[in-house]
């Protein structure tokens, strides 16, 4: 019988060694495997709407740091700290180390940031801010990040917010944890004021745009080296344009086809540089019928000028010098571009 008690102790104290050692491992795992750590003491946040995470970067508004922490360690009543000065306005954090029993749905410590000297601020005055508050592990030597990213709204209603439940206090009195070290404690704030913007970027596509038609005639083609020629820019939106072509063929239709491309140039003057939509019908013209070789093409076109879109095999070379067909007369030939949709981009006041 004795022996049996023996057996089922040493199996007890076995298996309290392997969870221990499991979880120790577990952390271990999630700190090297992926970069961000996590505390298996709350690891199930999600339901608070809280983000727990553990960064290197210090807190960039304020730190508080208590030495001799079990002086304080069974106290209720809050800590505030200096006034200090973030984001031009002047703060104050207030810690509960006990948790806030007002505020707090279970045992938890507590911290806040409360915004101060506000009667310099004008009548009717509102901060918003991006609020993150910080307890740093000098274990692991980083600072554990709590946020519920959501905007938090100063004004003479509310001048107080922050997270009642910042860090279980399970967790945080716990020293294998390293949130005390050496009878020490951090905290801290990083305040982000939220300015709405003033301004909206809006995006308009134009659909048959005034002057949308060019046409380039190209005299003496068979004299043509083989180099690419450009046409002159022309201005359809906020965007100038210009076609080019290879008379003796381009990338997979050489030697056997011709080429015409469209190429987005610079912007008008006081235009918004952005890339731009450009849609475009290609032509070959006919000059002796309404049988013109055609393409469409659209594309977005990027900020730099020069960038092409086309087709490299409009008409077979074969055709072209068919004098029967109308598209070489007199040793000419004509494109045409029609540009039936651009993009237009405004700055303008929300």
């Amino acid at each position: 019988m004795d022996a049996q008690k023996w057996s089922l102790s040493f199996i007890s104290l076995a298996f309290l060694f392997i969870t221990s050692s499991s979880a120790e491992l577990l952390i271990q795992q999630v700190t090297e495997g992926r970069g961000i750590e996590h505390n298996s003491s709350y690891s199930l946040e999600a339901n608070l709407g809280l983000t727990r995470v553990l960064r290197d970067e210090r807190p960039s508004s304020k730190i508080v740091t208590i030495t001799s922490f079990s002086v304080i360690k069974e106290r209720t009543e809050p800590y505030e700290s200096s006034v200090f000065e973030a984001a031009g306005y002047k703060w104050r954090l207030v810690l509960y180390v006990n948790g806030n029993t007002k505020d707090g749905k279970g045992p938890h410590v507590s911290l806040y940031v409360r915004i101060e000297e506000t009667w310099s601020l004008p009548s009717g005055w509102e901060v918003n801010v991006d609020l993150k508050l910080f307890v740093y592990n000098a274990k692991q030597r980083k600072y554990l990040t709590v946020t519920d990213g959501q905007v938090r709204r100063f004004n003479d209603a509310r001048k107080e917010f922050g997270f009642a439940q910042l860090i279980p206090k399970s967790t945080f009195y716990n020293t294998n944890e390293g949130y005390i070290v050496q009878d020490t404690a951090s905290f801290g704030a990083e305040i982000l004021i939220v300015k709405p913007a003033q301004q909206q970027e809006k995006v308009t596509f134009i659909s048959n745009p005034p002057n949308n038609v060019f046409t380039w005639k190209i005299l003496r083609f068979s004299t043509l080296e083989d180099r690419f020629y450009y046409s002159d820019d022309f201005l359809v939106g906020d965007r100038y344009w210009r076609l080019g072509f290879n008379p003796k063929g381009d990338g997979g239709g050489r030697p056997h086809a011709l080429p015409l491309y469209l190429y987005a140039q610079g912007f008008k003057p006081n235009a918004v540089a952005t890339n731009t939509w450009g849609a475009v019908n290609l032509r070959l013209k006919n000059q002796r019928s309404s049988n013109h070789k055609q393409l469409y093409s659209a594309a977005w076109y990027p900020i730099r000028s020069g960038y092409g879109v086309g087709v490299n095999n409009i008409i077979l070379f074969s055709e072209l010098r068919d004098a029967s067909k109308g598209y070489l007369v007199n040793d000419a030939i004509v494109f045409e571009a029609q540009m039936v949709k651009v993009s237009v981009t405004n700055i303008v006041s929300v």
